[in-house]
């Protein structure tokens, strides 16, 4: 069985560069660097759809990561809050006398 190549990004993004400058056809870019002219194609979109992260400013990376721990607090607030009211019913149900099963609740 054939063993599946791996490709570093530099070499990927030098492909689609050169896919993107379109002064070859892609069969003959994939033919030079040995890779399937889909690939090359793949590649070339890929590099065309994330061109404008290169030019994104580090302060609207920060705001992202901010808003993303922001969102992720947030929910361990909520699984945090969840959680006692949890353990708050187990224990008013065992002051009743009610069978609490433990898979259901935990």
């Amino acid at each position: 069985m054939k063993k599946r190549r791996r490709f570093t990004p530099e070499f990927k993004s030098k492909v689609a560069l050169e896919a993107l400058r379109e002064q070859q056809p892609i069969h003959q870019i994939a033919k030079r660097y040995e890779v399937h002219p889909s690939q090359v194609t793949e590649w070339k979109k890929a590099l065309q759809s994330n061109a404008g992260a290169v030019f994104k400013s580090e302060h609207a990376q920060h705001d992202e990561s901010l808003r993303r721990k922001q969102r992720e607090d947030r929910y361990l607030k909520q699984v945090g809050q969840l959680q006692m009211e949890v353990d708050f019913l187990k224990e008013a149900c065992e002051k009743l006398g009610v069978p609490v099963p433990e898979d259901e609740l935990r």
